[in-house]
């Protein structure tokens, strides 16, 4: 375990150090092919200065990530997943933000959702056809005697729902997760601060599990160090966004992370602020097309915090301290559904 540990650090600072070491000319390079950030109309007022921002800082997330998981040699069956999200939907988020940069026109949302769906069926077909996953575990529910064989602790603690069921959760999931890290990028540092806590909660989570899952704790760690880099210049004020390059993968491989860990159902608990700006979204869209009428100031839910009078600041911070207390909560719901 000491060894382990060492390991994690080494890949936390590594992933770090080339974050701050690369993002300066990659900063120069994103200025030179012109992307800059086109900031909505619609938006608030106080974001017009953020207007040719460059974006697309999420290309060098991921590239550090893959890298670094490589040299580590962190690739098994518990990492290839994650790391495949991370790479197709990193790809699909950079060519979006391109067309954002040079056009002010993304890919339309459907065409998205279409291609996060493709990639979600294809991964959770795999995670249930390699792990053999055909249940959910519940916490205090399900629990068996805990045997020695590699996988069968993992299932053997499910409450079985059947290998389609399983798919459709996990499809679920991990179009839920991307959108909803992808909808929390609005402020600077905040959907960052919140991807690390949740990393960090399903890190302590693979390293408590039964099996001890190394390499998937190696690349959650490894993950970590990157965004904590890539926060180095997207605190407030930004010099770089994360973009859909990012948001959209990293909140991909986050829901992977969590189903093979095997607790995807407190991926909402550790999420918690992800399903509450997706929360706002929704409610707000479908308040106004059945009633004309908004719930909230401006959604998603940091925008409505904004125009009540909060600093940009405040609102980011206080997102992180939920992060940080809801993802304490769900790792000790998890360990507290640990059988004895």
């Amino acid at each position: 375990m000491k060894e382990h540990g060492v390991e994690f650090i080494q890949g936390l600072l590594l992933a770090f150090a080339c974050m701050v070491i690369l993002m300066p000319p990659f900063l120069r390079l994103l200025r030179w092919l012109g992307m800059g950030k086109q900031i909505r109309e619609e938006g608030p007022d106080t974001h017009l200065v953020k207007q040719g921002t460059p974006t697309m800082g999420g290309v060098l997330i991921v590239g550090v990530i893959l890298g670094i998981s490589v040299l580590f040699g962190a690739l098994d069956a518990s990492t290839y997943s994650p790391l495949l999200v991370l790479a197709v939907v990193g790809a699909l988020g950079a060519v979006d933000d391109y067309l954002n940069a040079r056009t002010g026109i993304g890919i339309r949302g459907r065409q998205k959702i279409l291609w996060q769906l493709i990639v979600a069926v294809v991964v959770a077909v795999y995670i249930q056809n390699h792990f053999g996953f055909n249940g959910l575990r519940i916490p205090f529910i399900g629990d068996r005697e805990i045997t020695n064989t590699l996988w069968l602790p993992l299932i053997d603690r499910n409450v079985e729902i059947g290998s389609l069921l399983f798919i459709a959760v996990a499809v679920v999931a991990i179009v839920g997760a991307s959108n909803g890290v992808n909808l929390t990028d609005g402020l600077d540092g905040l959907a960052g601060g919140t991807l690390i806590f949740a990393f960090i909660s399903y890190m302590i989570i693979s390293l408590m599990n039964t099996p001890f899952q190394e390499n998937l704790a190696l690349v959650n760690a490894i993950t970590i160090g990157a965004i904590l880099g890539f926060l180095w210049f997207n605190v407030h004020p930004a010099q770089v966004f994360m973009g859909d390059s990012g948001s959209l993968s990293l909140g991909g491989m986050l829901a992977v992370v969590a189903l093979i860990a095997g607790q995807v159902l407190i991926l909402p608990l550790i999420g918690i602020i992800f399903v509450l700006e997706v929360a706002s979204d929704v409610i707000q869209v479908g308040s106004y097309k059945l009633r004309h009428k908004r719930v909230f100031r401006m959604a998603p839910l940091h925008h409505h915090f904004e125009l009540g009078g909060w600093d940009e600041e405040k609102i980011t911070m206080r997102f992180w301290i939920v992060s940080g207390l809801a993802g304490m909560l769900g790792v000790t719901l998890f360990v507290a559904s640990i059988p004895k």
